[in-house]
């Protein structure tokens, strides 16, 4: 996450499949009122470039806390991560001894937890906006090829195939984009206090797993619809692609919040 004018990312997941809060790997210690940590961040979107860093650790009970640190600072490593969507930069930062003042501790403990939950619950809806883009360009790109392209004396788009297939795209977006609209409605009743906030994880793990999700099958669609130059760089289509399997897995994959969906409607009962 990072806010382009004062370029600040946040830094809080280790590697592997765990999502959300579970993420956090790094540990930090207290010393007097001043913290020092230790961990590596994976995957943390512009890290490479932001000025300042919010970071997440748990000390050795296991409690969050939320950290800001100058990306320049002693300890601190960034590296660029090669990644399948050229167009997003990822990096992974490591800390290694790096000294925070005490009034750079943001918060600790179950404040800490809370607001991370928020945090990423609102990034995730904010991605799920950027995957209906990408699920409405994928579509509207295909209509557009396959109105021209000509095969046997006639636009490929006449075909039953092709429409039926371009009919499927069109649902996928407007399924998406009225989950987005209900989250995004949801995360406003959140932000201004009122109780139907209280449903902003479910909101927002329904818009980014469905949004995701018909992202990837109309951008996959459309590279299919265009045939063999859907992998060439003449056309956009691949970037799409890209980007949509990248957010996919970005804060939390579908069958990670599909979990969460199943875990606040049923809770967490063994069997």
């Amino acid at each position: 996450i990072v806010e382009q004018g004062a370029r600040y990312s946040l830094a809080y997941s280790g590697a592997g499949r765990i999502s959300g809060v579970d993420a956090v790997t790094a540990q930090y210690e207290m010393q007097g009122a001043a913290a020092v940590l230790n961990g590596d961040y994976h995957y943390v979107i512009d890290g490479h470039t932001a000025e300042h860093l919010v970071v997440a650790a748990r000390n050795a009970a296991g409690d969050l806390g939320l950290f800001v640190i100058d990306a320049g600072a002693e300890g601190v490593s960034r590296k660029l991560t090669p990644g399948m969507d050229q167009t997003r930069k990822l990096a992974k930062i490591d800390l290694r001894s790096v000294n925070v003042a005490e009034a750079d501790i943001l918060q600790q403990g179950e404040a800490a937890s809370q607001t991370l939950k928020n945090v990423l619950s609102l990034a995730a809806i904010a991605l799920a906006a950027e995957q209906v883009g990408v699920a409405d360009k994928s579509l509207a790109l295909t209509v557009d090829y396959i109105g021209e392209r000509k095969q046997f004396g006639r636009a490929v788009g006449s075909f039953q195939a092709m429409k039926h297939k371009a009919a499927d795209m069109m649902s996928k977006v407007e399924a998406a984009r009225s989950a987005l609209y209900y989250a995004a409605c949801i995360a406003d009743e959140f932000f201004s206090g009122n109780p139907m906030g209280a449903e902003l994880y479910e909101a927002a793990s329904v818009a980014k797993a469905y949004c995701c999700d018909a992202a990837f099958f109309n951008a996959g669609c459309a590279i299919q619809m265009h045939g063999g130059v859907g992998f060439t760089w003449e056309y956009d289509v691949h970037l799409y692609f890209k980007r949509a399997k990248a957010a996919q897995l970005a804060f939390g994959d579908s069958a990670w919040h599909r979990e969460q969906i199943a875990t606040q409607l049923l809770g967490a009962a063994d069997g």
